[in-house]
């Protein structure tokens, strides 16, 4: 199985997708929040580029949630934080998601054959549902501003570690997935410090969603996956 990563969204390009798996990577916070808020009994998650697509894709019962400079959109029912996106919030309810950085990099990897979500919270679950699904992988960081983001890389190469794991040595990685495993290798075991030293992290923090940053470094709390069906959402298997 080869393994590439993109760095930010800006580098994606669509050739590089066709009959691949890609997983797209915005761990803070966008598919934390994601994962998060299927588990807690969200219908489907729409993700849109902008805010304008979000309002037209909204329908009767649909919730909006987002964000735009880690700020709530106004208007919108949530933020970004998956801890708004409770069971009594969200059971049975779909929610049209736009954010900065997450939703764009899911619109600009359409190509792929199959595309799944992940995050420090579902990398574990993210890495089994690869070899299931017996494709080349893409791991798209989705970043900031079109700038790499430590958190997205260190989440590509704790997926490159669990794929590695349960597949002995057929994977092989490109050059930026081999420096991010070697980067996860080096904080695996504080998570948490190397979410909230990273700039996001900081940022996130100095604005005051510090448990954001604490919520989306839990490794492995949820063995779930979205997978993108069309246009919304769902976990895998369910």
């Amino acid at each position: 199985m080869q393994v590439h990563v993109v760095s930010n969204a800006t580098e994606i390009k669509s050739d590089e997708f066709i009959n691949k798996t890609a997983v797209v990577i915005d761990v803070l916070r966008a598919t934390s929040t994601m994962v998060a808020a299927l588990v807690s009994g969200c219908a489907g998650i729409i993700p849109m580029e902008t805010v304008q697509d979000a309002k037209q894709a909204q329908g009767e019962g649909d919730l909006l949630g987002g964000e735009r400079f880690c700020k709530k959109i106004a208007g919108f029912h949530f933020g970004n934080s998956p801890q708004e996106y409770t069971s009594s919030e969200i059971q049975g309810k779909r929610v049209i998601v736009t954010t900065t950085n997450g939703t764009r990099a899911i619109q600009k990897s359409l190509k792929a054959s199959v595309i799944l979500t992940g995050s420090m919270l579902n990398a574990t679950a993210c890495a089994k549902a690869c070899l299931e699904l017996k494709r080349d992988v893409v791991l798209v960081c989705a970043g900031t501003q079109d700038q790499f983001s430590l958190e997205d890389g260190l989440c590509a190469g704790f997926i490159i570690h669990e794929l590695e794991s349960l597949y002995d040595d057929h994977i092989q990685s490109d050059d930026m997935g081999t420096m991010l495993h070697w980067a996860y290798l080096q904080a695996q075991n504080d998570i948490e410090g190397a979410l909230l030293a990273c700039e996001n992290g900081r940022t996130l923090s100095q604005l005051g969603f510090q448990e954001d940053v604490i919520y989306c470094a839990q490794a492995n709390r949820y063995d779930a996956v979205p997978i993108l069906h069309g246009q919304v959402l769902n976990l895998l298997d369910a």
